[in-house]
């Protein structure tokens, strides 16, 4: 596996981004396509709208959502279409709209497919 990172869509893309995958199920308000410059927009791998709804980006849920979506990612077929990708470049960034860098479900995502690798 090679490298994985994380990036907010609203960051200017960088050479070293490598592979740039949107896994939102939106697009990122006033990011336009030039401007996100992606590979891929994996709009299945994220969170199913009704936990993103639920979970509603609040840190003391935080520990709840990443085991809830976990367990959609385990029974999620777009695991196997974004696990290929990954093999097929040595670096890969997730990307995501959300504000806090720490608290989203890219990172969450990015750790799945780290431990489960």
């Amino acid at each position: 596996m090679g490298e994985l990172r994380i990036k907010r869509a609203y960051e200017k893309p960088a050479p070293d981004d490598g592979c740039r995958v949107l896994v939102d199920r939106l697009w990122p308000r006033g990011v336009s396509k030039e401007r996100a410059q992606l590979e891929e927009w994996m709009k299945d791998i994220a969170p199913s709208p009704a936990l993103r709804t639920w979970w509603n980006h609040d840190p003391a849920r935080l520990d709840d959502f990443a085991a809830r979506y976990t367990a959609e990612l385990d029974a999620n077929d777009a695991v196997a279409d974004i696990r290929a990708l990954i093999g097929a470049h040595p670096v890969v960034t997730l990307v995501y709209a959300a504000r806090d860098p720490r608290i989203n479900h890219a990172a969450v995502l990015r750790d799945y497919l780290v431990r489960t690798a």
